[in-house]
């Protein structure tokens, strides 16, 4: 099982775009073993093909962002790649962003990375990835995710970055949605 009882702490809400504005519940991840599945999820919260969100995070170390509108493929924002790599909910969202982005694209990021430190730093720097996986450190997957709701790409990676914290930056990013106080009322 991908998925399973866990001893880290989830929190996780979907927030369905309605003409009235976002319903927002907390919601369970126990069933959620892929990412159809996490789709599905939120598809089964609207009725119609209105914009849903998950927003997940773990433990204020990372928080990811799913985007379903519709019948389209999901949408993923995770804001450290390799944090989420290490949890089972998170390895589910970075196993898919890397396989679309595909092996090459984090190839040629590594080959720049090599030609800019010298041999024994990028030798540290080569382990420290295969043992996350060939995820990468720091924000991964589509920033521009939230920008038709307002969250312009540039403040949703701000909110991402070192130091961070993922909880905080949920409350911020809800707070710019126009749903804060109700995302509020579920944690």
């Amino acid at each position: 099982m991908i998925l399973g009882v866990s001893l880290v702490a989830y929190f996780a809400a979907v927030l369905a775009r309605t003409e009235d504005g976002w319903d927002v519940s907390e919601t369970e991840l126990d069933d959620v073993e892929t990412l159809a599945d996490l789709t599905d999820l939120a598809r089964d919260s609207t009725q119609d093909d209105d914009s849903v969100l998950i927003f997940i995070e773990q433990e204020d170390v990372w928080f990811a962002i799913v985007r379903v509108d519709g019948e389209e493929d999901p949408r993923i924002f995770v804001s450290d790649g390799a944090a989420a790599a290490r949890s089972s909910y998170g390895s589910v969202l970075t196993d898919e962003l890397v396989d679309q982005a595909g092996e090459s694209e984090f190839g040629d990021l590594d080959h720049l990375v090599v030609e800019l430190e010298d041999s024994e730093e990028a030798e540290s720097e080569e382990q420290d990835e295969d043992a996350r996986g060939g995820v990468p450190v720091g924000p991964l997957g589509d920033a521009h995710l939230l920008t038709e709701f307002g969250l312009a790409a540039d403040e949703l990676l701000a909110l991402s970055g070192e130091g961070a914290v993922p909880g905080d930056a949920l409350e911020e990013i809800a707070e710019a949605l126009g749903c804060g106080e109700v995302l509020e009322a579920v944690r």
